[in-house]
């Protein structure tokens, strides 16, 4: 393990976080004590998924919003907690992490009713 990286909370204990390669030169962290190593992030846990929050909000504007009218929107990715720019959303194997599932039902909607039967 890397070392640890603090985040605080507005509410409750701090989390802590393993730290990523990039926070061992801790730019906007600073060490919390020696014993463990750990660096206290620059942000809290809030305003680090502050940013997380918004990309997902409009990755859902922009799919619910447009031509295909799901009626259901699953987007998943991954987030990466970084001491000095706190919350990213991670890249996977490829160059980014994100799987986004549309569903649709399958009851027909009130223009196919009167065609069902025929």
């Amino acid at each position: 393990m890397d070392g640890l990286v603090e985040f605080e909370v507005t509410e409750g204990a701090p989390v802590l976080f393993e730290a990523a390669g990039e926070d061992a030169e801790p730019g906007g962290a600073r060490h919390v004590n020696r014993d463990n190593d750990a660096l206290r992030a620059s942000r809290t846990f809030e305003q680090s998924l502050g940013a997380v929050r918004s990309a997902a909000e409009s990755a859902l504007r922009v799919l619910r919003d447009g031509a295909l009218k799901p009626d259901a929107v699953e987007i998943e990715f991954g987030v990466k907690m970084s001491a000095e720019v706190g919350a990213v959303i991670t890249k996977g194997a490829a160059e980014g992490h994100l799987v986004v599932k549309l569903s649709w039902s399958s009851a027909p909607g009130p223009a196919e009713e009167g065609t069902a039967g025929r």
